[in-house]
């Protein structure tokens, strides 16, 4: 696998991927109390495909490291790994990679009244105009973030 890394403050993953392997891990066949504590059952009966769960469309899928903290309010942080899916059409909110100008970006797409926008989930950053003149493309929208709580 070999990294690219682009000026915006993302790291794309690019090279050979097996996404067509089942990767499976043991899932908890009871949901777990987000509020009160319940009684602690050992229902570790059930299997997850961790590439079937977080991956949809395969051939359209690639993975990105983000550096910047424009995001962190829409809990992107530094270091996390974004699932962005190339063949999803771009919804009104939806969080995309984007290239403006030539350098990459993430931020949620906002479209209203043929007014567009890129905006940054961080009071820090500034929103983004999307005009006539702006050079633009959509490279994705991300689907799944994955980032770890244990430094």
């Amino acid at each position: 696998m070999k990294k690219v890394k682009n000026k915006e403050d993302l790291l794309f993953y690019t090279g050979h991927i097996n996404l067509n392997q089942e990767l499976k891990v043991p899932i908890a066949t009871e949901n777990i109390s987000a509020g009160f504590p319940s009684p602690a059952e050992n229902y570790f009966d059930g299997e997850l495909d961790l590439n079937a769960y977080l991956v949809k469309n395969p051939p359209a899928t690639f993975f990105v490291r983000v550096s910047g903290e424009s995001m962190i309010n829409a809990g992107i942080n530094p270091k996390d790994i974004l699932i962005v899916d190339r063949s999803l059409e771009v919804k009104n909110n939806d969080i995309i990679i984007a290239a403006i100008d030539g350098e990459f970006t993430v931020k949620r797409f906002s479209g209203k009244n043929n007014t567009f926008k890129l905006i940054a989930e961080n009071p820090d950053y500034k929103n983004i105009e999307i005009t006539s003149e702006t050079d633009f493309e959509i490279w994705g929208v991300v689907t799944n973030v994955i980032h770890g709580f244990r430094k």
